[in-house]
């Protein structure tokens, strides 16, 4: 047997544990999730069958076509915001703080990961909520004659997210912004170029790959995620997991259910190929 052959067998033999898991536990759930979402429900019964009926209901209902714009809206706008709060973070620990804090001032960044989920998201819905810290400062200080509606809203699931997903987003681009050479920096304000320029034509696009991989993971993440919306939204306006958890606690729809759950894959997939496309040019 060549070497090459007894490498290659030694990789796969390798990387088969890893096969198997996956192929278990996402790979066969997935498709046997994408054959259910085509049943139909009888009364109580799941008729199994080929009938697009799930998907053509979740494009023609307003409550559902609202509930898959409610996710999209919100998880833009937390991504959005978490990279324009994340980047200056993530530079002033990587330019600002000298180097033998940094990991402190990363420990920090990061404490927010050691929390519960669902103890941070209550957490803010006391902040916010009427007697919280947030209306009782304003009023204190005259800024409000009575409290803001702050809690049950989607401004509040927004803060939650945000809260959350800014940290995720400073670890990804300190992690590109501390492997940048400050020669090219210099090389640019050498070259007339202001620090503006230096920023947006030489910096910027050199940490696109963590801030785009940091935004992929906060779109995952936040378009998927039922436990903030639930507290912090107050079911004011349902998003697409908070849907799908319906459809199986109080319907028993689980086709339905199903179909809710494939259209959210797609929208995570397409995610991913429209940002993996855009790492690939970005690095040619």
């Amino acid at each position: 047997m060549s070497l090459a052959a007894k490498d290659r067998r030694q990789a796969w033999g390798l990387l088969a544990p890893a096969l198997v898991w996956t192929a278990a536990f996402f790979i066969l759930p997935f498709f046997a999730m994408i054959a259910l979402s085509f049943a139909h429900m009888e009364g109580r019964e799941i008729v199994r069958g080929f009938d697009p009926g799930n998907y053509t209901r979740i494009f023609t209902d307003p409550v559902m076509l609202e509930a898959l714009r409610n996710s999209l809206e919100i998880t833009v706008v937390v991504t959005v915001i978490s990279i324009v709060l994340a980047y200056p973070l993530a530079a002033i620990i990587a330019f600002r703080v000298p180097a033998c804090w940094q990991r402190l001032a990363l420990l920090l960044a990061v404490l927010p990961f050691w929390t519960s989920y669902v103890v941070r998201s209550y957490s803010w819905l006391l902040v916010l909520g009427q007697n919280g810290v947030v209306n009782k400062t304003l009023l204190g200080l005259g800024l409000i004659a009575e409290p803001l509606e702050i809690a049950s809203t989607r401004a509040a699931t927004v803060i939650g997210f945000v809260h959350f997903f800014v940290m995720l987003l400073t670890l990804t681009i300190y992690a590109n912004l501390i492997q940048l050479s400050p020669n090219y920096a210099r090389a640019a304000q050498d070259l007339g170029a202001s620090r503006w320029q230096c920023f947006t034509h030489v910096i910027l696009p050199l940490t696109l790959p963590g801030v785009i991989t940091g935004a992929f993971l906060t779109f995952v993440l936040c378009i998927g995620d039922y436990i903030t919306p639930q507290i912090l939204g107050g079911n004011t306006e349902l998003t697409l997991p908070q849907l799908i958890m319906l459809q199986l606690g109080r319907s028993g729809n689980f086709p339905l259910a199903s179909a809710l759950s494939v259209v959210l894959m797609a929208v995570v997939t397409l995610a991913y190929f429209a940002s993996s496309r855009w790492l690939r040019l970005d690095r040619v």
